[in-house]
């Protein structure tokens, strides 16, 4: 079922998202409605927060940009291991018409639990990374906008 997305300001979008205890079929269903949402939104990256979810769920899936991707659904994901910089523009599903260049990490290493609450880790490098980054950090209540200088963010 494709899900309203929340727009900033929405107050949701800068709340701390609550860790999932079990993944149930409460849980898969949420998963795929992200996937839905997003693709119906031309996304590459959405998290529950942005749908007023307020629980540690994202989805990604960077294949119109990297052919040989997989797309990724992560439960209570986090970063355990960053290396290198990078800037790269960003933009976001919840703030429509806006860019802005983001400095993050060049790749990163994300644990957590897939679709059907195995434990996973993913290690990603080039926009797989940055899309991980992203969405771990809606799940945080940070958006990109929050990672650039204000003279920085432009209108598309």
């Amino acid at each position: 079922m494709r899900r309203n997305i929340l727009v900033y300001p929405d107050p949701f979008l800068s709340r701390k998202a609550s860790p999932v205890a079990a993944v149930d079929e409460k849980v898969r269903t949420l998963i795929r409605d992200l996937f839905e949402t997003m693709y119906d939104a031309d996304g590459i990256g959405l998290a529950a927060p942005q749908v007023g979810v307020g629980k540690r769920v994202i989805v990604v899936d960077v294949s119109p940009v990297d052919e040989t991707a997989a797309p990724v659904a992560l439960v209570n994901p986090e970063i355990v291991a960053r290396e290198g910089l990078c800037v790269g523009m960003e933009g976001c599903l919840s703030i429509p018409g806006v860019q802005g260049e983001v400095l993050r990490a060049e790749t990163v290493v994300v644990r957590g639990l897939d679709g059907g609450g195995d434990p996973v880790r993913l290690e990603a490098g080039g926009i797989l990374s940055r899309a991980l980054q992203h969405e771990i950090d809606h799940l945080d209540g940070v958006l990109f906008i929050d990672r650039i200088p204000s003279e920085a963010a432009t209108a598309k």
